[in-house]
């Protein structure tokens, strides 16, 4: 199944995409994507009331605007340096266990949505990522048991500043976390819908220019050691997401380096996910 979520902004409603790619509008379900709709079995129980109900369910028009495909999670939890290539591409070392760090769950934005470049940035950059939602409350999981805990997988492009994440003081909290920086969608694919996630292609243009062209196959930590390990550190609650990391083709591992100017068009997808487009613009 695929789950969107369309309307403007503060006013978002459910919907899926069904077998004929039609976008479906489910909001008479009385439920939207967030924790307690995933934590209570929110998708079987969807497929239930679907089956008595879809031909009841108001078509929703292309040129309506989709959000992110889930309510905005309690967390984002990204891996950094996930892809040997780009670890060599951003002159840094491949970790021995994954790199953990924090996204603002405000920087969460629909998936056609703009990028708004920060004030004072000169060097925001693009990064497609594999984001995986969590389905049910882990804590402690073992990477045997981990894929259980998955509900699904979605395009996230992991914008980045990279001066405020890598030549100022702090994490790299701060180069992540600015508003628009977490574009989602354009739909949750769920993940009896995904045979291998560790096999899928993923890529990014830039203005029609192929940055990124890659496979998730090329991953050093997989999926379950990643749900497994962090796991250990903090308890992960039913719509909350780990994404990834990104692959190789970054502003920031060009020669010379190239970043995010306004009217810049980013379109990025992940084979059986979807593809976004997001504009840069400068901020107001």
């Amino acid at each position: 199944m695929k789950l969107i979520r369309f309307g403007q902004p503060g006013n978002e409603k459910p919907g899926i995409v069904n077998k004929k790619g039609l976008r479906l509008d489910v909001s008479a379900f009385g439920e939207d994507y967030n924790e307690q709709f995933f934590e209570s079995e929110g998708v079987k129980r969807l497929i239930s009331w679907l089956s008595a109900n879809i031909d009841n369910c108001p078509h929703i028009s292309e040129d309506q605007r989709l959000a992110a495909p889930i309510v905005r999670p309690s967390k984002i939890v990204c891996i950094g340096l996930n892809y040997a290539s780009h670890a060599k591409e951003s002159g840094m070392q491949l970790p021995k266990e994954p790199v953990l760090f924090f996204k603002a769950t405000t920087a969460v934005c629909g998936p056609n949505d703009e990028v708004i470049i920060p004030k004072g940035s000169v060097k925001t950059d693009w990064e497609v990522e594999l984001a995986v939602v969590i389905g049910k409350k882990a804590s402690y999981v073992t990477e045997e048991e981990a894929m259980d805990f998955v509900a699904g997988y979605t395009v996230h492009n992991d914008v980045s500043e990279r001066e405020f994440q890598l030549e100022r003081e702090g994490q790299w909290v701060k180069g992540k976390s600015n508003d628009t920086f977490a574009p989602l969608g354009p739909w949750m694919v769920t993940s009896d819908e995904v045979k291998d996630p560790h096999n899928l292609h993923l890529w990014l243009k830039l203005n029609g220019e192929m940055m990124q062209d890659s496979n998730t196959s090329d991953m050093v930590f997989k999926i379950p050691e990643l749900i497994s390990y962090v796991s250990q550190f903090m308890t992960l609650l039913p719509g909350d997401i780990i994404s990834t990391g990104t692959p190789f083709g970054v502003g920031l591992g060009l020669d010379p380096q190239r970043y995010l100017v306004p009217g810049d068009i980013m379109e990025l997808g992940i084979e059986g996910l979807g593809i976004t487009k997001q504009k840069a613009r400068g901020f107001e």
